[in-house]
């Protein structure tokens, strides 16, 4: 099966056909962990697979096994008699995972400035400025997408192989509330100027200030993130009549 988003695939599978089946399957999986992240899949939908075959151009099967893993990432729930629905977080584990998102982000921070290397920290830089183009443009989704290779990047500097485990884990459970968080304007710019702070503590090898910045920066994300969840409940509808 042939996915438009990828230049010169039809090339590639014809050069590579035992690849063919496994690239569908990273792809499936791709498309729909950014469908939730993006919210175009809401937390709490259930998944009509119908329609995901119809909209992803592909049959049933690939889209079920990557419905597996997406419940394993814990992106999903599956149920014998409901079927798949896109796994939603209340407000106390909204808070929790937060909380622990930012230890983990505080630590990678720590242990980044110890360890990175000048390569890497100027792909962090390149990938910076990019971001701030893509917030120059209102471009959420683009800036979302490098704003997670940032947070990512410096994970990975962090060269822990327990705490990377444990930090992709966590961090896929929060994508779609860390997306939704920028929604505000003043949300989105307050982000922007958390990573500039980044970026000059990286630069100057302070742990223990990225340490701090980052954990704050989640727990700004946290706050906006209830906040959101705190008025969506209260929200009643219009009357349309007496």
């Amino acid at each position: 099966m042939q996915d438009p988003t990828i230049p010169g695939q039809h090339s590639a599978v014809a050069a590579l056909p035992r690849l063919e089946r496994q690239r569908l399957h990273d792809t499936v999986v791709d498309h729909l962990r950014n469908f939730i992240v993006e919210g175009v899949l809401k937390a709490g939908m259930k998944l009509n697979e119908r329609e995901l075959c119809e909209t992803l151009g592909i049959s049933r099967t690939p889209l079920r096994e990557a419905l597996k893993v997406l419940a394993a990432e814990g992106l999903i729930d599956i149920s014998p008699n409901r079927g798949a629905t896109v796994s939603s977080l209340s407000p106390t584990e909204v808070r929790d995972t937060f909380e622990l998102m930012s230890g983990l982000e505080a630590f990678s921070g720590e242990l980044a400035c110890e360890r990175i290397t000048a390569v890497e920290l100027a792909e962090i830089k390149a990938l910076h400025y990019a971001m701030l183009a893509c917030r120059a443009q209102n471009d959420l989704p683009g800036y979302y997408s490098l704003n997670r290779q940032i947070h990512d990047r410096i994970n990975e500097a962090a060269r822990n192989a327990a705490l990377r485990q444990t930090y992709l884990a966590v961090n896929r459970r929060l994508q779609a509330l860390r997306f939704r968080s920028n929604y505000q304007t003043t949300k989105w710019d307050n982000a922007v100027h958390d990573h500039e702070d980044m970026l000059v503590a990286l630069e100057a090898r302070d742990g223990k200030r990225l340490a701090a910045i980052l954990r704050k920066h989640l727990l700004d994300k946290r706050d906006a993130v209830l906040t959101m969840m705190a008025n969506e409940t209260t929200e009643i509808p219009e009357k349309t009549g007496t």
